[in-house]
């Protein structure tokens, strides 16, 4: 990148960045000194900024380079994580979402202190706020800062070294991000987040179509019909037992990751529980899902186009990406894309960061306050809790590059210490009214006792895949849980509390569009098959038979719910 270039980039990434910075500050004036206004944006937020929120906190700039480079160097089975948890986004806005609004939680462990006690609060405090600050948000500014680093090779733009280089991003993205969290709470993060949303569907379309104007030298017809006939073992998304993704696992123990991670996991369900209405809350749930059913195109077909440009030859699958952007998308669009690229970064580490001091201020403190804080300063201890743990991650995210096996290992695995036990205590404590909290104690210690044994002493000797454990785990503590309640049940049967504080009007189309939505995660899956685009012959009678199967099922549902609708 010439220097002229260099300066066009940076200066227009700043133009883009600020306006989204001028729009969140311009939308959230005076909106974020209550508590409601500052952890649930007033209980205002509309379909819009919550689906536009989950897309940016769920995708970030380690997801550009991983899933695409899983493409390049496998096929398409990663798209299981993507596609599969539209199925979970189904089951917050149908079954979890109308349970937590009408009980007006600001945070899981709120409603856990209400199903079961305080103890079982504190604990999933502590799970997650180790988790959180010691694991996820330090990894979302490293991953993060080493995205950007690859792909726009910022040591030689710069002239630092690597690991300066890497102080440098964490730094200039950490506190970009915290100026979000900080000063704008909960709705300044959901309208930058839909902004910045914006912009990464853009380039999701746009650089596909880049790349196969390329492949085709010039001609885009051409470049589909190389990409659709030629090496089209790369499309299958069904997954044997040596690709990333087997697939298996979808029908395991990743169903129960998703429903935690969709369901359960505070810094993506904050959002939602700042919905206006539930219906609003339904409208954005579903659509996020719509949005996750297009992370294949926009995220993994690049990974499958550069390894027709390129081959098998990059040293590293994780430089597919980075070498696709840098020869096919054009200098006028590089500021926009680093702007989209830090957006969906500064995303994920501001959601974090908002959630982490939501926890601490509202799970932690007010409780030690004995309920008798004000919005104040509850308010002013999480902008305090926001600063403390953002300087904490500066810190901790650079010295994963000093030993990137040994930690990057604890990524990967960390979040199955509370993953499973987490969506196990909400399943069972939401559906049953018996169940002590001794039950939720004991699945917590058996799950984090049980996973470390089996990950870091039994590992060589436990070849069973690590979500098929999930699943195993999950039967496992969901019977722990009814055995509680059959042997020392509770003396009264719980009874759910409502304090609606919003409309709990259901959407009317919330069923019908969910239909649509899991035949869409149906036919993402025939058309990367060997039925469909994986095929050599191309998709044959078969695929059309059952994608003419799942078109006209949806249309009995839509008539059906029309009818219902106008009766």
């Amino acid at each position: 990148m010439t220097g002229d270039n260099l300066i066009f980039t940076l200066a227009s990434c700043a133009f883009f960045m600020g306006l989204v910075g001028w729009i969140s500050w311009y939308k959230t004036r005076g909106t974020a000194d209550t508590k409601d206004g500052y952890f649930l944006a007033g209980r205002g937020l509309g379909a819009t900024f919550i689906a536009g929120s989950l897309l940016l906190t769920n995708l970030s700039a380690e997801q550009l380079i991983g899933l695409n480079g899983s493409a390049y160097g496998f096929n398409m089975s990663s798209m299981g994580w993507e596609v599969t948890a539209a199925v979970a986004t189904i089951a917050m806005a149908l079954v979890f979402l109308p349970r937590y609004l009408a009980g007006a939680f600001t945070t899981l462990p709120q409603f856990l202190n209400d199903r079961f006690d305080p103890t079982v609060r504190r604990m999933s405090v502590v799970l997650f706020m180790l988790g959180y600050g010691l694991v996820t948000i330090p990894s979302v500014l490293y991953s993060g800062s080493l995205a950007v680093i690859a792909l726009f090779d910022v040591p030689a733009l710069t002239g630092l070294g690597d690991f300066e280089a890497l102080v440098a991003m964490v730094v200039v993205i950490g506190v970009t991000g915290s100026i979000y969290a900080v000063f704008g709470g909960l709705r300044a993060v959901a309208i930058s987040d839909t902004l910045n949303g914006i912009g990464l569907l853009i380039i999701g379309i746009l650089v596909p179509v880049f790349g196969l104007i390329a492949l085709g030298g010039g001609d885009f017809g051409a470049g589909l019909t190389q990409l659709t006939t030629e090496n089209t073992e790369k499309l299958n998304a069904i997954g044997s037992a040596s690709d990333p993704t087997p697939f298996g696992t979808i029908f395991t123990g990743m169903i129960f990751a998703n429903l935690f991670y969709w369901c359960t996991n505070q810094y993506v369900i904050q959002r939602t529980l700042g919905a206006q209405s539930l219906a609003e809350g339904q409208k954005g749930v579903l659509f996020s899902g719509f949005f996750k059913i297009l992370v294949p195109f926009m995220m993994m077909i690049p990974g499958v186009i550069a390894f027709h440009l390129y081959g098998p030859g990059l040293g590293t699958i994780d430089e597919a990406y980075p070498r696709l952007i840098r020869d096919v998308l054009p200098v006028y669009l590089s500021g926009f894309f680093l702007a989209v690229l830090l957006g969906a970064v500064f995303s994920s580490f501001n959601s974090l960061l908002n959630s982490a001091a939501t926890l601490f201020s509202l799970d932690v403190y007010a409780p030690a306050m004995g309920g008798r804080a004000s919005d104040t300063q509850l308010v002013r201890v999480a902008k305090i809790a926001s600063v403390v743990i953002a300087l904490f991650s500066f810190v901790v995210a650079p010295m994963l590059a000093l030993a990137p096996e040994g930690l990057w290992q604890i990524i990967r695995i960390f979040t199955g210490f509370y993953n499973i036990p987490t969506v196990v205590i909400v399943i069972v404590g939401l559906f049953t009214a018996r169940v002590p909290a001794l039950g939720a104690k004991v699945v917590i210690v058996f799950h984090v006792v049980t996973y470390a044994v089996l990950r870091f002493v039994l590992e060589d000797a436990v070849t069973l895949h690590f979500i098929h454990q999930y699943a195993i785990l999950f039967v496992v503590e969901v019977a722990i849980m009814l055995a509680c309640g059959s042997l020392a049940p509770r003396k009264e049967a719980w009874c759910f509390t409502r304090n609606e504080q919003v409309d709990m009007t259901p959407w009317h189309f919330a069923k019908p569009l969910a239909v649509t939505l899991f035949s869409c995660v149906i036919a993402a899956y025939l058309l990367f098959s060997p039925l469909g685009a994986a095929s050599a012959d191309g998709p044959g009678a078969v695929f059309a038979a059952l994608i003419g199967a799942l078109i006209i099922g949806n249309a009995a549902v839509w008539l059906t719910a029309a009818r219902r609708r106008a009766a």
